[in-house]
């Protein structure tokens, strides 16, 4: 879903894809799937809509 809808943006936008438990650690994310946004933990153990994910991006 995320890949889906940055790649309808037009923001520059990089993706990780990590399942690390360092990684998760560092995040604080307990439930995946986690979506971490400019370092903070926006999001955890829901698979956002396209909708939803474009909103946190705008």
């Amino acid at each position: 879903m995320v890949k889906r809808t940055i790649e309808n943006s037009e923001n520059n936008i990089t993706i990780l894809e990590t399942n690390d438990e360092k990684t998760k650690r560092k995040y604080g994310i307990q439930n995946i799937p986690g979506l971490v946004i400019n370092g903070k933990l926006i999001s955890q153990g829901k698979v956002l809509t396209p909708r939803e994910i474009a909103k946190l991006l705008a």
